[in-house]
């Protein structure tokens, strides 16, 4: 039988990298290959994220390029899935008829049967039910060399942070089953892999609802004591109101866990934090990373930020700025606050002009530059541990790789291979990127 190929475009974060991948193994097991070439695609998948209007925007302006790909090839199927998916359901069939298969969030375990319906009957599809069975999950096999993978241990949030889509798209909380996820780990460790990513829109309140009880804590321990041993583990996203003392002084004793936490702030104003329903204050936050400092001086922070959330004033942002110096992260992801549908901001007065949230996400941004070329400079003259990842994108002939604090590091070496832990002497650093030399092979 004549192989099919599937072209995966990916939108958003980590939680879609992982979804992606077990898409195209779902399908891989029902005859397609996946391909590069979107024009060779019999079968288009976009798995979209909606977290924020810019990134909704990109999946429409991708969706109206793929029209003429439908009009060249009326065999080609396009579906769509993930976060817009779910949000939009039937409405992107009404609006773009030549989509033929909207999937959601929790549906993406079906999809090897809805295309198979869709090539058998050919009508369009839209499957955007809540569908709390956690499935296992699937990997590419031992033929693929894969350094490092995503593991999702949770999907959903309770939280319900004023600004945020994720409970509606995602669901409530739940947590997958600690065998279940011991499994999939040690399959990918078995594989090869050598760095794990835990999973999670609050991966914190991992455990609630599961018996035996468990924290985050004890699945992180479990998982560092899996044969063959784990070389590296890390995990987002961290809230800080659920970061635990127990889960602090694990980058103590956990070997394998990485020395880097993200932890979203958000706002460095508690007026803000308390209309975001972040539940917890300024202070509570500056606390929160003097303990993990406490335990592990060498920790490295990320954060997420907002501005111009609904009736954050001049003060408000001053006192974002003063937390960003204060703390001196290694790097953040900053946004401009925009309105996500169905959320409790939406409804909210005060909104900030587009001109005032733009200047002061090019302050902010401007800081942050100057903070973490700082920070990485210090670096300059130190060997560190890299995890090789392959070939440099950026730089011909050069390799590239991240330390334990999440550092991305280039270098030129020829006798090194994907996988290997290698120590480089760091000697030119930019704000995003450190530059090196191999010391020992």
């Amino acid at each position: 039988m004549k192989q099919r190929q599937l072209y995966v475009e990916t939108f958003g974060c980590q939680m879609n990298d992982y979804d992606s991948e077990i898409m195209v193994c779902l399908m891989e097991d029902k005859n397609y290959v996946q391909t590069q070439n979107i024009n060779q695609a019999d079968l288009i998948l976009l798995n979209t994220c909606s977290i924020r209007e810019k990134a909704e925007q990109k999946v429409y302006s991708y969706l109206g390029r793929l029209r003429g790909l439908k009009e060249k090839n009326p065999d080609l199927l396009i579906g769509i899935t993930g976060c817009v998916a779910q949000q939009q359901g039937k409405k992107l069939l009404n609006d773009l008829p030549y989509l033929d298969l909207v999937v959601g969030t929790h549906g993406i375990y079906r999809l090897p049967q809805l295309v198979e319906e869709i090539n058998k009957k050919g009508h369009q599809i839209c499957w955007t039910n809540f569908d709390y069975k956690l499935n296992n999950a699937t990997h590419p096999g031992p033929n693929q060399i894969i350094v490092k993978a995503n593991l999702a241990i949770m999907q959903g949030c309770d939280n319900f942070c004023t600004y945020c889509v994720v409970p509606y798209v995602r669901g409530r909380e739940i947590s997958r089953p600690v065998p279940d996820i011991l499994e999939e780990a040690g399959g990918l460790l078995a594989n090869g892999v050598k760095e794990i990513t835990l999973l999670g829109q609050n991966v914190n309140s991992y455990g609630r609802g599961l018996e035996p009880k468990i924290t985050f804590t004890g699945l992180i321990k479990k998982i560092a004591d899996l044969p063959p041993a784990l070389s590296r583990l890390r995990f987002v996203t961290s809230h800080p109101k659920d970061l635990s003392v127990e889960l602090i002084r694990a980058f103590d004793e956990v070997k394998p866990l990485c020395e880097h936490v993200h932890l979203p702030v958000q706002s460095g104003s508690t007026r803000i934090l308390k209309a975001m329903h972040r539940k917890y204050t300024r202070e509570e936050y500056l606390s929160k990373v003097a303990e993990l400092r406490d335990v592990c001086p060498d920790i490295a922070l990320t954060t997420d930020v907002i501005v111009g959330f609904p009736g954050e004033t001049q003060a408000d942002f001053d006192q974002t700025m003063d937390l960003l110096d204060r703390v001196n992260f290694d790097g953040i992801f900053s946004f401009k606050y925009s309105d996500r549908p169905m959320t409790q901001a939406m409804k909210l007065r005060n909104k900030i002009p587009e001109e005032v949230k733009s200047a002061r996400l090019t302050e902010l941004q401007a800081l942050q530059k100057n903070i973490s070329l700082k920070k990485n400079q210090a670096l300059v003259g130190q060997e560190l541990e890299v995890l090789v990842e392959g070939p440099s994108k950026r730089i011909a002939g050069q390799l590239t790789g991240r330390t334990r604090t999440n550092k991305i590091v280039n270098f030129a070496c020829e006798t090194v291979s994907r996988g290997s832990l290698v120590n480089v002497l760091i000697e030119a650093a930019s704000a995003n990127t450190l530059r090196g030399t191999v010391r020992h092979e």
